[in-house]
């Protein structure tokens, strides 16, 4: 259990700038995690790896000469923001292009897609490498739907490598993606990870039992059975991994026996007594191979044991010398380099000067209540979300939704002071949530409440149709982005009927304010009824059979903000004077 905090929710920051200062002869903090110490003397290619907190080494202690230029830290197991990996990419790129790399989640490809956009229509080459070794996640004919777990390490080793010694851009993306093809992950979890301030671990197993195929997010195993001997569980590891042996593959191959944050080296060096033999015996050669904590969960007790198929082009790779602050290979010595004292600018917009009409000044007012209601509601609902999504999920959902909505109001607010119309007020509110939550749900939510602004605009306060169509618009930036669909189990189970509900209704002439409520108490029952489904996106499809009977947590929380932001959003026409309700009526009429 972690014991030592301060507020919960600053967890994070705090260690990564205790990690920082630590380690300043290394590494320097930036906006949205952290960056070699020195910029290279000669433009380099940038491998910036990525993801959430709770998994050190990964990521920030991965960067150093021979590996990574840069991580991008998001929460603890969520998703950075775009806003956060585009600044570290700023920070890091010295001329030859960036890659971001990073595990196969919805969030993560959300993020860092959104970065390298960005990043793309500013000139600077970039690209992705997702890593997908989980072989418990999905078959193999599904093998591009499969999480990245502790196979996380293989391939950021072999970029980074590929990077230092001066390789393009496209053979460091070439070599990450078939070092990402050569590699097979399987792990188990003997107990359950607590996140800083919660009571209870996000799940636990009966006495004698551990779950097989668990994700690093706190996921609990595919698969519950009675906990066998070293023996056992290192028969069945490897078994597991050589019936994935790839077509084609040689004998030599990098193993890694990760632990998973509470399992002893001593209990690791106990497994490896079994792994290595039955690795030799099946003909294979190993070649200088790791055992210990190198992608981790918090305090998650577990294991997992990774095998990479080599080839010429990747064992030189593999073996290259490296030096960070949690991993040491060989001497690779410091790179020539100047010295990078500064934070690089996290690329924020600089202060703009809004334009609006009173009339949508007014609305602006009903918009920050608006997101000060969810922020109410949400708080008063953190741990319930919370519990909700751990039954398949890594239990973050309530915390990020806390996050995200306290930043939106703090934005909202702000820009409404500084004279806001509505639409820049929701779009400054979107901006922010995306930014601080980061996660799926992070980037979904930033990014509908952006496409609602910008619907609504900053010259009238919208009547009935127009506040349907920003609805429209929110759902459909989400539907967009997510690629979910109704059925999926995710919070498009319940927008959509919302959505849909809202402008049937106001179109057909219910007032606004009615058709609301109408529209809330659909999106409840909708999300209720997830609790009949099995996911089909997101962390959760792995556990697909462990979340029958629990609604959806995303789809719950949506139709409990709707709810309650639906009083401001409707019911504010006299606040905007006569003509504005005039206008409502006819709008209610259309």
């Amino acid at each position: 259990m972690t014991k030592i905090f301060n507020d919960p929710s600053e967890f994070a920051e705090e260690a990564l700038a205790g990690f920082c200062d630590v380690h300043s002869d290394l590494v320097r903090q930036v906006p949205g995690g952290a960056v070699r110490r020195c910029r290279p003397a000669q433009p380099k290619v940038a491998v910036l790896a990525g993801g959430g907190s709770g998994h050190y080494p990964a990521f920030a202690g991965l960067v150093g000469t021979g590996l990574a230029d840069g991580a991008v830290v998001g929460n603890i197991f969520t998703s950075p923001s775009a806003q956060q990996a585009y600044a570290v990419a700023k920070a890091a790129e010295s001329g030859a292009g960036v890659v971001f790399t990073y595990g196969n989640y919805a969030g993560d490809v959300m993020n860092f897609g959104m970065a390298s956009e960005r990043l793309a229509a500013e000139g600077i080459a970039v690209e992705n490498v997702v890593v997908t070794d989980d072989i418990a996640s999905a078959p193999p004919s599904e093998s591009a739907k499969r999480r990245g777990i502790a196979g996380d390490f293989t391939v950021f080793k072999v970029m980074g490598a590929a990077a230092e010694r001066g390789d393009s851009l496209g053979d460091v993306v070439r070599l990450g993606r078939k070092a990402n093809e050569r590699t097979r992950t399987i792990g188990t979890a003997f107990a359950g990870c607590t996140f800083p301030g919660a009571e209870a671990p996000l799940f636990s197993l009966p006495d004698g039992q551990m779950g097989l195929g668990l994700g690093i997010h706190g996921e609990p195993g595919l698969h519950d059975t009675d906990l066998p001997s070293a023996k056992e569980l290192g028969q069945e590891l490897v078994s597991r991994l050589l019936a994935e042996t790839p077509e084609g593959a040689g004998d030599r191959i990098a193993v890694i026996l990760n632990g998973l944050g509470s399992t002893k080296h001593e209990e690791l060096f106990v497994l490896w007594g079994t792994v290595a033999p039955l690795l030799r015996a099946a003909g294979c050669t190993l070649v200088m191979p790791e055992v210990g904590e190198l992608v981790t969960s918090l305090d998650m007790a577990g294991a997992s044991l990774t095998v990479t198929w080599l080839d010429e082009e990747l064992e030189p790779l593999w073996i290259a010398p490296a030096e960070t602050p949690a991993y040491r290979r060989g001497n690779a010595g410091l790179p020539a380099g100047s010295f990078s004292g500064k934070a690089a600018s996290d690329g924020g917009a600089a202060s703009t000067e809004f334009v609006a009409t009173d009339a949508s000044r007014s609305y602006a007012a009903a918009c920050v209540a608006a997101i000060d209601a969810a922020r109410t509601s949400l708080h008063d609902a953190e741990e319930h979300l919370g519990r909700m999504d751990a039954i398949a999920g890594d239990g973050d959902h309530g915390r990020g939704m806390v996050r995200g909505v306290d930043a939106a109001a703090a934005a909202a607010s702000s820009a409404l002071e500084q004279g806001a119309g509505a639409g820049d007020v929701l779009a400054a509110a979107g901006d922010a949530w995306a930014d601080k939550a980061g996660g799926t749900s992070g980037v979904l939510w930033g990014a509908g409440l952006r496409a609602f602004g910008e619907a609504v605009g900053n010259s009238t306060a919208p009547a009935g149709m127009e506040l349907a169509a920003a609805v429209t618009a929110f759902a459909g930036r989400i539907v967009e982005l997510g690629k979910a669909e109704t059925g999926d189990k995710t919070m498009v189970d319940a927008l959509l009927p919302f959505a849909s509900t809202f402008r049937c209704l106001v179109s057909e002439g219910t007032v606004p304010g009615q058709a609301w409520q109408d529209a809330a108490r659909e999106a409840a029952a909708a999300a209720a009824a997830t609790a009949d489904l099995l996911p089909l996106k997101g962390r959760a499809r792995p556990l697909a059979e462990k979340s029958l009977g629990t609604p959806d947590p995303g789809a719950t929380s949506l139709a409990m903000v709707f709810a309650v932001m639906g009083p401001h959003f409707t019911n504010t026409a006299a606040a905007a004077g006569t003509a504005y309700a005039g206008r409502e009526s006819v709008g209610a009429e259309a």
